[in-house]
């Protein structure tokens, strides 16, 4: 078995940006040379996440808009306190940190469309990293 790791770093614009990474991680599968595993796409953070969706305007804009239903800003929670981001820290455990994919024959399985995002949910622009790990033969 053999594990191959790469980093994406990129800047995000702020509170519920979504960047679309599908090409990135298809590209480190492909390079990895390992034809058939596993691949994870993790972020390390708190206020970060990693979803699959279409990329289609409206759909991430519903998206957006559900995020923001589902947990509101400024609702009273208690880490607000800190720094003004409760609701970002909430959103980020609701969505999860990670995916895992397999990957058949060279090539990371995932429907037609199905692209993978990370979703910006801090309050301010980042500078971000994801881990892209590929595990297999």
């Amino acid at each position: 078995m053999r594990v191959v790791t790469r980093e994406l770093r990129f800047q995000t614009e702020g509170e519920i940006d979504l960047v679309d990474i599908t090409a990135e991680v298809e590209r480190v599968v492909k390079e990895s040379g390992i034809e058939n595993g596993q691949v994870l796409v993790f972020v390390p953070g708190a206020t970060g996440a990693i979803v699959t969706i279409e990329h289609e305007s409206g759909l991430l804009e519903d998206f957006r808009r559900a995020l923001k239903e589902l947990i509101p800003k400024g609702k009273g929670y208690l880490h607000d306190r800190i720094d003004d981001n409760a609701h970002s820290h909430l959103r980020a455990t609701l969505l999860g940190a990670s995916e895992c994919f397999p990957v058949v024959d060279g090539r990371l399985v995932r429907g037609t469309w199905q692209q993978i995002f990370f979703v910006e949910l801090d309050v301010i622009p980042r500078h971000r990293r994801v881990i892209v790990q590929v595990v297999g033969e």
